[in-house]
């Protein structure tokens, strides 16, 4: 303080250093195909793509502020900044960042858009502590990933539990629970306008039933069986309103080559099918598993692998 007040009384009152908008990157097989760039783009309405070639970020925006939904890698940071500026919008008016699930690649990058906006964070319980602890808790089916990843903390996380609404002026988000994938797995859901037009959009977690090392989803081992609560996320994420689906990894459905072919008379990203189709083949993936993990057949519908992240 004394330092403070010497250095006012000398009019030389200095600046504060502004934060870095990346932190310390995080290297990995996928990560350079990941955070290629894309043109950021309007998915519909309010709604805009702002992240980048291999992990979602959406900015819901209005004229007293902006809600983003999640922060890629570190390294993605600037990137989704220059996005949000390329559109004519500013990171200063993010007023809050929410997040799907704590996975690095996904909550990377969440910190330095923090920090550049000043917003709020708000996650699950769940997903909280695994933004405050910067790397995945032990109850997370990919807990035994080896190596070990860390990320910048954030230090301060809103929690929102099961059909909280978050607003921001005329902005209503509504956050589902949907774990599974991660214990703070969360979906978020809006409606967008044109005019008298208004579409329900879905930002869908990852469904995914990826684990590392020996975790199981039927409890075997010592683990908590979970596959019930798994099979309600998927059930949970089918039954929503949804005319637009984003999915957290945008390749999952297709949303740039769809935002890609759109026309003046058809729009790809439209489809009242999508997250039925989304959930249906999360499902299959985790009947696999399922019956892997119990020694049972795998059913004839359930085909593909479930992969990282």
């Amino acid at each position: 303080m004394l330092a403070t007040v010497a250095t006012m009384a000398a009019g030389t009152v200095q600046a504060k250093t502004p934060a870095p908008v990346q932190d310390k990157p995080v290297n990995c097989d996928n990560c350079k195909e990941w955070n290629a760039p894309v043109k950021p783009f309007n998915v519909f309405g309010n709604s805009w793509y702002v992240g980048t070639a291999g992990l979602s970020a959406v900015l819901v925006t209005s004229p007293q502020g902006h809600i983003l939904l999640d922060g890629a890698l570190p390294q993605s940071a600037p990137l989704i900044i220059a996005n949000i500026k390329a559109l004519g919008f500013r990171i200063e008016d993010v007023k809050v960042i929410l997040n799907s699930h704590a996975h690095w690649d996904h909550a990377g990058g969440i910190a330095a858009l923090q920090r550049a906006s000043g917003a709020t964070v708000m996650a699950s319980a769940s997903g909280a502590l695994g933004l405050q602890s910067g790397t995945n808790g032990k109850d997370d089916p990919q807990y035994q990933a080896n190596p070990v990843v860390h990320v910048a903390k954030v230090a301060k996380v809103k929690v929102v539990g099961e059909g909280e609404v978050v607003k921001v002026g005329p902005l209503v988000l509504t956050a589902h629970m949907t774990p599974g994938h991660t214990p703070g797995g969360t979906t978020w859901t809006w409606t967008s306008c044109e005019g008298d037009r208004c579409l329900n959009v879905v930002y869908a977690d990852s469904l995914n039933p990826y684990a590392s090392g020996d975790f199981t989803y039927t409890g075997k081992g010592g683990s908590t069986d979970i596959s019930a609560s798994f099979e309600a996320s998927i059930a949970k994420v089918a039954a929503l309103p949804c005319d637009i689906i984003i999915p957290v990894h945008p390749g999952t459905t297709d949303v740039l080559g769809k935002a890609a072919r759109r026309s003046g008379t058809d729009n790809p990203l439209i489809d009242a099918n999508a997250c039925r189709a989304y959930a249906a083949e999360a499902g299959g993936l985790l009947a696999k598993r399922l019956a892997k993990e119990r020694g049972e057949a795998v059913p004839l519908e359930a085909k593909g692998a479930a992969h990282a992240h």
